[in-house]
């Protein structure tokens, strides 16, 4: 993720785009181990992001009921 960090939903939108040129053998084999790397800690930063949103949600939730 270069100079700025990525939105989750930038970060969706890339793995979309990467898996679009994938699947319509837009990428070089010489890209396609890169791009599936790149694939794949996007993916690991959106997992994240989720279980950290879901964490703040859970607390929040907590707060109001007690």
């Amino acid at each position: 993720m270069a100079n700025k960090k990525q939105s989750y939903r930038e970060s969706i939108e890339e793995i979309e785009n990467i898996l679009a040129s994938i699947e319509n053998d837009e990428l070089d084999v010489d890209d396609l181990a890169e791009k599936v790397k790149r694939v794949t800690g996007l993916l690991k930063y959106c997992k994240d992001k989720l279980y950290k949103t879901q964490e703040e949600v859970e607390n929040v939730l907590k707060e109001m009921e007690g």
